[in-house]
Protein backbone atom coordinates (compact mmCIF):
# COMPACT_ATOMS: atom_id res chain seq x y z
CA UNK A 1 0.00 0.00 0.00
CA UNK A 2 1.01 3.55 -0.72
CA UNK A 3 1.17 6.33 1.92
CA UNK A 4 2.86 9.44 0.48
CA UNK A 5 5.09 11.23 2.99
CA UNK A 6 3.97 14.70 1.85
CA UNK A 7 0.38 14.14 3.03
CA UNK A 8 -1.24 14.36 6.46
CA UNK A 9 -3.67 11.65 7.56
CA UNK A 10 -6.70 11.45 9.85
CA UNK A 11 -7.55 8.50 12.06
CA UNK A 12 -10.80 8.35 10.01
CA UNK A 13 -8.74 7.41 6.91
CA UNK A 14 -8.82 10.70 5.03
CA UNK A 15 -5.68 12.34 3.65
CA UNK A 16 -4.90 16.06 3.31
CA UNK A 17 -2.54 17.68 0.80
CA UNK A 18 -1.93 21.31 1.78
CA UNK A 19 -1.29 23.90 -0.94
CA UNK A 20 -0.95 27.33 0.68
CA UNK A 21 -4.13 28.03 2.66
CA UNK A 22 -6.07 25.48 0.62
CA UNK A 23 -6.07 21.70 0.76
CA UNK A 24 -7.17 18.69 -1.24
CA UNK A 25 -8.84 15.86 0.69
CA UNK A 26 -9.42 12.24 -0.24
CA UNK A 27 -9.52 8.79 1.31
CA UNK A 28 -6.41 6.70 1.85
CA UNK A 29 -5.26 3.71 -0.14
CA UNK A 30 -6.07 1.59 2.92
CA UNK A 31 -9.63 2.98 3.12
CA UNK A 32 -10.39 2.39 -0.56
CA UNK A 33 -9.05 -1.17 -0.34
CA UNK A 34 -11.23 -1.87 2.71
CA UNK A 35 -14.33 -0.44 1.01
CA UNK A 36 -13.82 -2.32 -2.24
CA UNK A 37 -15.18 -1.18 -5.60
CA UNK A 38 -16.38 2.43 -5.31
CA UNK A 39 -19.60 2.96 -7.28
CA UNK A 40 -20.78 6.42 -6.14
CA UNK A 41 -19.46 9.49 -4.35
CA UNK A 42 -22.13 11.75 -2.80
CA UNK A 43 -20.85 15.17 -1.74
CA UNK A 44 -23.26 18.12 -1.63
CA UNK A 45 -21.36 20.48 0.68
CA UNK A 46 -19.76 22.71 -1.98
CA UNK A 47 -19.80 26.32 -0.80
CA UNK A 48 -20.41 25.30 2.82
CA UNK A 49 -18.18 25.62 5.87
CA UNK A 50 -17.71 22.21 7.45
CA UNK A 51 -16.26 21.70 10.94
CA UNK A 52 -13.50 19.22 11.70
CA UNK A 53 -14.90 15.69 12.22
CA UNK A 54 -18.27 16.63 10.65
CA UNK A 55 -19.66 14.64 7.72
CA UNK A 56 -18.98 16.29 4.36
CA UNK A 57 -20.42 13.52 2.18
CA UNK A 58 -20.56 9.78 1.70
CA UNK A 59 -18.90 7.18 -0.46
CA UNK A 60 -20.68 4.09 -1.70
CA UNK A 61 -19.03 0.80 -2.50
CA UNK A 62 -20.70 -2.35 -3.80
CA UNK A 63 -21.32 -3.65 -0.26
CA UNK A 64 -21.43 -0.55 1.97
CA UNK A 65 -21.86 3.20 2.32
CA UNK A 66 -19.45 5.18 4.51
CA UNK A 67 -19.56 8.75 5.76
CA UNK A 68 -16.71 11.04 4.80
CA UNK A 69 -15.42 13.04 7.78
CA UNK A 70 -13.69 16.39 7.51
CA UNK A 71 -10.07 16.13 8.76
CA UNK A 72 -9.79 19.93 9.27
CA UNK A 73 -12.35 22.73 9.36
CA UNK A 74 -12.86 24.68 6.18
CA UNK A 75 -15.06 25.79 3.33
CA UNK A 76 -15.61 23.30 0.53
CA UNK A 77 -14.44 25.15 -2.60
CA UNK A 78 -14.73 22.36 -5.13
CA UNK A 79 -15.90 18.79 -5.51
CA UNK A 80 -13.87 16.63 -7.90
CA UNK A 81 -16.01 16.70 -11.08
CA UNK A 82 -14.30 13.59 -12.50
CA UNK A 83 -15.94 11.43 -9.82
CA UNK A 84 -19.45 11.97 -11.26
CA UNK A 85 -18.66 9.72 -14.21
CA UNK A 86 -15.68 7.81 -12.79
CA UNK A 87 -16.08 7.10 -9.04
CA UNK A 88 -13.64 4.21 -9.48
CA UNK A 89 -10.82 6.80 -9.66
CA UNK A 90 -10.92 6.67 -5.85
CA UNK A 91 -9.82 3.03 -6.14
CA UNK A 92 -7.29 3.37 -8.93
CA UNK A 93 -5.69 6.71 -7.96
CA UNK A 94 -6.72 7.69 -4.42
CA UNK A 95 -3.98 10.33 -4.03
CA UNK A 96 -4.20 11.76 -7.56
CA UNK A 97 -7.26 11.91 -9.81
CA UNK A 98 -9.36 10.30 -7.04
CA UNK A 99 -9.27 13.30 -4.70
CA UNK A 100 -12.68 14.21 -3.26
CA UNK A 101 -12.79 17.90 -2.31
CA UNK A 102 -10.73 21.08 -2.29
CA UNK A 103 -11.17 23.34 0.73
CA UNK A 104 -9.97 26.61 2.19
CA UNK A 105 -8.46 25.86 5.59
CA UNK A 106 -10.11 27.71 8.50
CA UNK A 107 -7.67 26.77 11.27
CA UNK A 108 -4.14 25.78 10.27
CA UNK A 109 -3.42 24.62 13.84
CA UNK A 110 -5.73 21.64 13.18
CA UNK A 111 -3.19 20.35 10.65
CA UNK A 112 -0.81 19.69 13.56
CA UNK A 113 -3.37 17.23 15.00
CA UNK A 114 -3.21 15.03 11.89
CA UNK A 115 -0.96 11.99 11.52
CA UNK A 116 2.26 11.63 9.55
CA UNK A 117 2.53 8.77 7.06
CA UNK A 118 4.51 6.75 9.63
CA UNK A 119 1.94 7.39 12.37
CA UNK A 120 -0.92 6.45 10.03
CA UNK A 121 0.84 3.21 9.02
CA UNK A 122 1.20 2.37 12.72
CA UNK A 123 -2.51 3.11 13.29
CA UNK A 124 -3.58 0.61 10.63
CA UNK A 125 -0.90 -1.97 11.50
CA UNK A 126 1.25 -1.58 8.39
Amino acid sequence: MNFPENLKYSSDHEWVRVEGNEAFIGITDFAQSELGEIVFVDITTEGEKVDKSAVFGSIEAVKTVSDLLMPVSGEVLEINPELDDQPELVNSDPYGHGWLIKISIDNEAELDELLSAADYKALIGQ
